[in-house]
C-alpha cells in the first residue's frame, strides 16, 4: 500500500509562514496526484490544494494567491507553502495522493496522511 507521511505543522502568528512536506512511500506504481485538505473544528474536511503528476493545479478561493502547491514526481513529495496565513487557516492538515499500487495497477486509490496541526494565533 501506499504510505503518507506530513510535516511541517506548528504555531505561527497572524501573516506569518508554514511549509508543509508530505513524502509517499510503499509499494508504489503511479501517483496520479497529491493534495493537501484540512479540517477545522467542528468542519467537514475540505481541499486546500492538489496537483497533477504533470503539474496541474487547483487552489481552494480562499488560499488563491497565499499558498502554493508544489511536488517532485521522482520523489514521491508534495510541498505545500503557506504565506499570509490567518487564524481561519488553523485546521489540521492531511496529505492525500491518488495512486496504484504494485499488484493492482488497474484501481486508483485515495490514501491519506495522520494529519498535521497548522495554528495561526497571537
Amino acid at each position: 500500500q501506499v504510505q503518507l507521511v506530513e510535516s511541517g505543522g506548528g504555531l505561527v502568528q497572524p501573516g506569518g509562514s508554514l511549509r508543509l512536506s508530505c513524502a509517499a512511500s510503499g509499494s508504489i506504481f503511479r501517483i496520479y496526484s497529491m493534495g493537501w485538505y484540512r479540517q477545522a473544528p467542528g468542519k467537514q474536511r475540505e481541499l486546500v490544494a492538489s496537483i497533477t503528476s504533470g503539474g496541474s493545479t487547483n487552489y481552494a478561493d480562499s488560499v488563491k494567491g497565499r499558498f502554493t502547491i508544489s511536488n517532485h514526481n521522482a520523489k514521491n513529495t508534495v510541498n505545500l507553502q503557506m504565506n499570509n496565513l490567518k487564524p481561519e487557516d488553523t485546521a489540521v492538515y492531511y496529505c492525500n495522493a491518488e495512486a496504484t499500487v504494485v499488484g493492482d495497477t488497474i484501481r486508483v486509490k485515495n490514501y491519506w496522511g495522520k494529519g498535521t496541526l497548522v495554528t495561526v494565533s497571537s
